[in-house]
């Protein structure tokens, strides 16, 4: 039987279906009711946010950033192409981030370890005893909730008074004689924000490559790992789940990245079709490594890094092992007992550049020293502290390389972090 959208057939049909699976104790039934803010002028097409900080990119840099410029009082807009906070831990899957402590203490805090330490508690996860050095630095991931995670980013971006424009992205960035102007495009919205400080946190710098700024990428990049588990159901918070290499594996646009999620998917489901397990969880895309890296007023070179070199301007520690992975897999180079590396200010800084800075792995610095700096917890310091200069020079009207190191030194402490050579 044919039946036509509007015809008595269907409805009588449907109503059917719906009363006798009524009758066996199947209905279906809502257990709770929310309601989504009516947003003003939500028909209109065209907005406009004056704001004194921008966040681009709300991953793991671009969400620390912003909850802390909002908490510095910075009135702050963050915008995110995707559908939710967290980026590589929570869209990318990999919620096991690392490192927070180096050689029997913690090393980085602030408003990321805040963040993982509020996710695992309230999952009743377990925590690594920092006081103990592992003998492989994985032993001292954090296994977190993914989803919890991104809920909990959300809820602080929320009391900092931070705005989330989700399924946005810049079209065209404008100097002005007060700081910026920036088109943002999502589907049924064009905003216009008029801002006095960018970050970039997009992971390639895609803010600066739009203004022209130079930007570091190598020929040959690391390959992206798509996240799956078979055969059993995935426990959040409690274990890591299966991965896989995707080659090739590009997020400079659209393009690229549609080829590297249509090339991760083709492959799991070959597996699942050759080992005959069921497919019990898949991220929804490719966990980049690298992409674009900024040229900035200083760059990281490797023996910066495996040297713990402390820079003057040191604004927050990292540590993890050199981690390039390639096409047969990685060997990661552990750092030397004692040694615990340091992120300059300069490298968060476009060189050049005014009224921007950046924050996350798309930090000044070679491809070696990035395979150490690009993970989670050196990215959330990076993020705090990028989010305080720009708070700091959107109040002086400076631009964030003029700002006294004292003073963000200063706020950065009194928001929790731990400063290189300052306890």
């Amino acid at each position: 039987m044919k039946f036509s959208r509007h015809s008595p057939d269907r409805r009588d049909f449907l109503q059917h279906y719906v009363l006798g699976t009524a009758a066996a104790g199947l209905a279906i039934s809502s257990t709770s009711h929310v309601s989504a803010q009516t947003v003003a002028s939500d028909a209109e097409p065209e907005i406009t946010n004056d704001v004194d900080v921008l966040v681009v990119g709300g991953g793991t840099a671009g969400h620390v950033a912003a909850i802390q410029a909002g908490r510095a009082g910075a009135k702050t807009l963050i915008v995110e192409r995707n559908s939710q906070l967290g980026g590589t831990m929570t869209t990318g899957g990999v919620a096991f981030p690392g490192l927070f402590d180096a050689w029997g203490r913690q090393v980085i805090a602030g408003i990321g370890w805040e963040l993982v330490r509020e996710s695992t508690e309230m999952d009743e996860g377990a925590f690594p005893d920092f006081a103990k050095v592992p003998q492989r630095h994985w032993q001292n991931q954090i296994y977190t909730n993914q989803f919890l995670y991104s809920l909990l980013a959300e809820e602080k971006c929320a009391a900092a008074g931070v705005e989330i424009a989700y399924y946005e992205f810049p079209q065209t960035v404008t100097k002005t004689d007060g700081g910026w102007e920036v088109e943002c495009i999502g589907f049924g919205t064009r905003r216009l924000v008029r801002c006095r400080q960018i970050i970039d946190c997009t992971g390639g710098a895609e803010v600066v490559g739009m203004l022209g700024f130079p930007r570091l990428r190598e020929d040959v990049r690391q390959p992206g790992s798509f996240l799956f588990k078979l055969d059993t159901a995935h426990a959040p918070g409690r274990e890591q789940v299966h991965r896989l290499y995707v080659h090739g594996a590009d997020s400079t646009n659209s393009r690229t990245a549609t080829s590297a999620n249509l090339a991760g998917r083709k492959s799991i489901l070959e597996k699942v079709r050759k080992e005959g397990k069921r497919l019990m969880h898949l991220q929804p895309e490719t966990g980049f490594r690298e992409s674009y890296r900024i040229e900035g007023e200083t760059v990281v070179t490797v023996n910066d890094y495996t040297s713990g070199r402390v820079f003057d301007d040191a604004i927050s520690y990292a540590f993890y092992p050199v981690d390039l992975h390639t096409k047969t897999g990685v060997k990661p180079k552990p750092l030397k007992p004692g040694t615990v590396p340091t992120i300059p200010f300069r490298a968060l800084i476009p060189k050049g550049s005014r009224d921007i800075i950046v924050a996350g792995r798309c930090v000044s610095s070679d491809q070696l020293a990035n395979s150490g700096l690009r993970v989670q917890a050196s990215c959330m310091g990076m993020g705090q502290a990028a989010g305080v200069a720009a708070t700091l020079a959107a109040k002086a009207g400076t631009t964030p390389l003029e700002v006294p190191l004292s003073e963000i030194h200063s706020l950065l402490h009194e928001h929790g972090q731990i400063i290189p050579g300052q306890g």
